[in-house]
Order: C-alpha cells, then sequence, then structure tokens
C-alpha cells in the first residue's frame, strides 16, 4: 500500500523517478508562508462552522504557527516524497499533534489550496515589486533635478534629431515605469480573488464560509464558479506580461546606458562597484549590470510565452501542467525584483558628463528644424523653410562646418528672412526653452514633470 498522504487507492507506492519528475517541493517552499496562513485561516472557518471542535482548530493553528517557525528557523526538513509545500506541512502537522491533523484538510482539496497560496502569494510580491518601481523612480527624479540644466541630444534612429534636457529623457523613463506600476495594481486586483472553498472542482458537501475566509485573508472578491477558482490562472499571466513589458523597458534603458558609456559617445560613467574588468584588457571597464539586465529580459519574455502555450489548450478544471505555472512566475518575480534594485544604484550612482554632452549638440545638426521654424514664423510655409534649412545643412557639410560658424551673409544667400538674431535662435538653450509645448522639453515643462512625479511618488511610495 502506497503511504502517500492520498494513498489509500493505491497498491503500490510511487516510483522514485516519478517521484522526482512530479515533486515541486523544491520551488514551490517559498509558498509556506502563504500556505500556514491559508490553512490557519481555513481551520478556524471549520471551527466557527462546527465542522470541526474548537479544540482541534486550536490545535492545528499552535501546531502549524510552530511549523512556521521551524521553516522560518531553518530547522525543517522538507520531503520530496510528500510531493509539494501542502503535503510536507499537513503530515509535518499530523507528526506533531495527532488525528486533529487529519481534519484541516476537510472540505478543501489541493487544487483550490495551491491555487489559495498562489493568490496569496502574488498579491504579496506584487507590492514588493511596486515599492521597488518607486525606489527606481525616485533616483530618476533626484537624477533629473541635479541634472535639470544638462542638454543632451536627443535622437531618432540612433541618429541625432533634436537637443532636449537630459532630465527630459530620465523623465520618459519615470512615466513608463508609471505605468508599470499601474498594471501591477490590475495583477493585484486578479490576485485579490479567494478561490479556497471550490474543493477540487464543484464545490464542497460541508457548510463551509467561504465568506469568514475572505475576511480572514484580506479578500476582497471570492470566485463565483468553483470550475474558474481551481483553473484561472489569468492573474499569473497578467502578471508575466507586466513583469516583461517592465522588463523590456529597463532593457531598452540598458541598452541607452551601455551605449552612453562607450567611448564613441563617453556621456555617462557608471560607478565603479556597477561595472567589471577585464582578464585580458586592463583598460576596459564593462557595463555587465546594465548587460545582464537587458539579456535577462528575454528569460521573462520566455516565461510569459511558456505559462501562455501551458494554458492555451487545457480542458477544466485542475490539471498537473497548472504545476509549471511556479517555476517560470518564481523566476520572473526574482529577476524583475533584483533588475529595479540594481538599476536604481545605477542611476544614483551614474557619473554624467555633461561637457560631452554639450559638444553634442554643438557640433551636429539637431538645430536645423529649429532654423526651419525661424523661418515659418516670418511667415513661411515649413515645406519651403524644410527645404532651405536641408540646403543650408548640406552646404554645411560640403565645407566642413556648422550653422553656428554661419555670417549672417550666408545664410541670407539661402533667404532675406534671416536678420542677424538667426544665431541666437539656433543656440541650443534656446532651441530647447522654446519647445515651451504641454510635456515638451523646455525648462518649464520638464520642471512641471518634476513636480507631478513627486506628487505622485507620494501618493504611491507607502502602498499597503
Amino acid at each position: 500500500m502506497s503511504e502517500k498522504l492520498w494513498g489509500g487507492r493505491f497498491e503500490k507506492s510511487t516510483d522514485e523517478m516519478i517521484n522526482d519528475f512530479q515533486a515541486s517541493i523544491d520551488f514551490d517552499k517559498r509558498m509556506y508562508r502563504e500556505d500556514i496562513e491559508g490553512s490557519t485561516a481555513h481551520a478556524k472557518m471549520l471551527a466557527a462552522q462546527k465542522i470541526i471542535s474548537d479544540d482541534d482548530a486550536q490545535k492545528i493553528c499552535a501546531g502549524l504557527q510552530k511549523i512556521r517557525e521551524s521553516i522560518d528557523a531553518g530547522k525543517f526538513e522538507f520531503s520530496v516524497a510528500l510531493e509539494d509545500i501542502h503535503m510536507n506541512i499537513e503530515k509535518a502537522l499530523t507528526d506533531s499533534i495527532g488525528a486533529a491533523g487529519g481534519r484541516l484538510h476537510t472540505a478543501r482539496s489541493r487544487n483550490d489550496q495551491v491555487a489559495l497560496d498562489t493568490h496569496l502569494y502574488i498579491r504579496r510580491q506584487v507590492r514588493e515589486i511596486q515599492r521597488l518601481i518607486v525606489d527606481l523612480q525616485k533616483a530618476l527624479v533626484n537624477a533629473a533635478e541635479k541634472n535639470r540644466d544638462v542638454i543632451f541630444p536627443g535622437y531618432t534612429h540612433l541618429q541625432r534629431a533634436q537637443p532636449i534636457l537630459f532630465a527630459h529623457h530620465l523623465m520618459a523613463y519615470f512615466s513608463m515605469l508609471q505605468r508599470d506600476f499601474d498594471r501591477f495594481s490590475g495583477v493585484y486586483q486578479r490576485a485579490d480573488i479567494m478561490p479556497l472553498g471550490a474543493g477540487a472542482l464543484a464545490g464542497t458537501t460541508f457548510p463551509i464560509d467561504r465568506e469568514f475566509v475572505a475576511r480572514e485573508l484580506n479578500f476582497n472578491a471570492i470566485y463565483s464558479n468553483s470550475l474558474d477558482a481551481v483553473s484561472d490562472r489569468d492573474y499569473l499571466l497578467e502578471f508575466l506580461s507586466a513583469a516583461s513589458i517592465l522588463m523590456v523597458h529597463l532593457s531598452r534603458f540598458s541598452e541607452e546606458i551601455i551605449l552612453w558609456c562607450s567611448r564613441e559617445f563617453s556621456f555617462v560613467e557608471l560607478d565603479d562597484a556597477h561595472c567589471t574588468g577585464s582578464s585580458m584588457m586592463p583598460q576596459k571597464k564593462n557595463p555587465d549590470v546594465p548587460e545582464l539586465v537587458r539579456g535577462k529580459s528575454g528569460r521573462v519574455i520566455g516565461h510569459l510565452m511558456a505559462l501562455l502555450t501551458t494554458v492555451k489548450a487545457l480542458p477544466l478544471a485542475y490539471n498537473k501542467d497548472l504545476q509549471e505555472d511556479k517555476e517560470g512566475v518564481f523566476d520572473a518575480l526574482d529577476t524583475v525584483k533584483f533588475s529595479l534594485a540594481v538599476f536604481a544604484q545605477i542611476v544614483a550612482g551614474m557619473k554624467i558628463r555633461r561637457d560631452n554632452m554639450r559638444r553634442a549638440v554643438e557640433e551636429d545638426f539637431s538645430n536645423a528644424t529649429d532654423l526651419a521654424d525661424y523661418l515659418v514664423k516670418k511667415n513661411l510655409p515649413f515645406r519651403q523653410a524644410h527645404a532651405v534649412a536641408g540646403k543650408l545643412v548640406h552646404y554645411c557639410i560640403e565645407r566642413g562646418v556648422y550653422l553656428k560658424d554661419l555670417t549672417l551673409a550666408e545664410f541670407k544667400t539661402f533667404s532675406n528672412l534671416f536678420d542677424a538674431d538667426i544665431h541666437d535662435a539656433i543656440k541650443p538653450e534656446t532651441c530647447v526653452a522654446s519647445r515651451n509645448s504641454q510635456g515638451g522639453t523646455s525648462p518649464a515643462q520638464v520642471d512641471l514633470q518634476i513636480v507631478a512625479a513627486k506628487k505622485w511618488i507620494k501618493h504611491h511610495e507607502h502602498i499597503d
């Protein structure tokens, strides 16, 4: 006869290879707090409903607390033969308190139990991720404030396009992270639904009180359909989707930092603590951390694709395939939390080479649009002004000079609308200050962004 807790139906023990293949304890043991919290609430409800005695419920709750203390202290021995965190804890409980421990699983299944644990775990982890997002946003705002007067070449197609404030560029990532934060709020909302009480798939014959358990565990809602409760993994798919988008944002930022650190750009220098050297080339200072973040983004995206593929053809309700939801989710959680934490340090420790940025906007033609706008403001149609500016750029390239180097007489050979104020009109400071449209790169608009960002951070940094 099998020694499993579910082994009454079986005459043989499970093959050891099958034990190893199907066991999830190596990764789902990280949910022990949630498993114990859910079991404690379930035991209290069973007693309140007179399904088990108050004495048994007290023994169960006390036994579970001791098991938690043992796991917290690193003294608990997990068994692969017991398959998962649920069976490991239930077996330890029964060994500790006797028959009362065997009553804990009344009116529930591992199907709704694992769903409950995962909902509880994701809720907690989402809040941790949101706190880390805010920490990175703080670092971005601090860097933007410190460098609010630094002019920087804005790019399109990785070609210099128009001068902008470096603070404006940093605040673009603040906005991306703001959307990431909101996406994780949606994940929390979908995780904040309690599945316990669904049983294996059809509910239970016992007079349970699901509202009682929901209150104990601070759930905002309860699954209205037992089949959906045990088979739903939408909230995990949403988590992995939000995590993937966040990692894509960090990957884009990583790519820019890697470029900016290169000799060809030399716009920033990372702190020595965030770089490594070369075993062969003594001059190297490699931006390994942003490279790793950029690489790990593919890993998180892969977990999303894997779970989508796992779930796409599953019939209702529970299938063992769903055990595959956890490893990818847990790895994505660890990756996202590491990436956010380390990025906040990178931004805080990043040295800005403002002189090189200034040189970049002076020794290019990113002020050509402003030259065209100058003519438009003198009533020349934009398309004609665009053509004049293009011809002037070509003229400069042929002579190895920039627009700022031309004399007024040279400007006038292309249009009589040019006056002595043209040189001021195409200075980087003027180009930036003139872009004062809402959300633009002018100092006034960037200041508004920073003020709004600080207000947003104050409202969200203490999220429960």
